[in-house]
Order: structure tokens, then C-alpha cells, then sequence
């Protein structure tokens, strides 16, 4: 995210009254609700991330145990439990 000059995109008149509240903070102006987006939207990571969980049980149901998997995904034996069961559940 970068910053964007409030003086540049705000009228006169809301850009004092912010300052009346907040003379020289940082700001954080979140999004409308309606303009929400989910995580991995803009990006393929949800994508990738669900083709490599899709491979990490593939390999465990061919016998790979979770110490194996998590040395070859480069993940803890953890998270390797926590993605065999979510695609158990699927």
C-alpha cells in the first residue's frame, strides 16, 4: 500500500476537519463494505496454495508420512496435519 497526499484527493474543508482530529497521524481509511475483497483475490497464491495442499495429500495418501511432507513442503509437521485433515473433509 503506499501513501497518497490527503491534500491531493481531499477538499479543503474535510482535509481541517481531519486535522482538527488527527494534525499530522497516519491514517488508515478502510474500504466501503461493498468494496471488500478476500483474501487472495488480486493474486494467485489461493490458487497455488490449494494445488500444493491437493498434492500434499495426494502424497500422503501414497504413503509419504508428515515428517516427510513437511520436509519436502518445506512446512511444519503441524500444518501438514492440519492440511491432511481439511482434505479429508473435502
Amino acid at each position: 500500500m503506499s501513501y497518497i497526499k490527503a491534500e491531493l484527493v481531499l477538499p479543503k474543508e474535510v482535509l481541517e476537519l481531519v486535522q482538527k482530529y488527527a494534525d499530522g497521524q497516519c491514517l488508515y481509511i478502510p474500504r466501503k463494505k461493498e468494496n471488500y475483497k478476500s483474501w487472495g483475490e488480486n493474486t494467485k497464491f489461493r490458487e497455488m496454495t490449494k494445488a500444493r495442499n491437493e498434492d500434499i495429500y495426494m502424497d500422503y495418501l501414497n504413503g509419504f508420512t508428515t515428517a516427510d511432507l513437511s520436509e519436502k513442503y518445506f512446512l511444519s509437521v503441524k500444518s501438514i496435519q492440519r492440511i491432511v485433515l481439511e482434505q479429508k473433509s473435502i
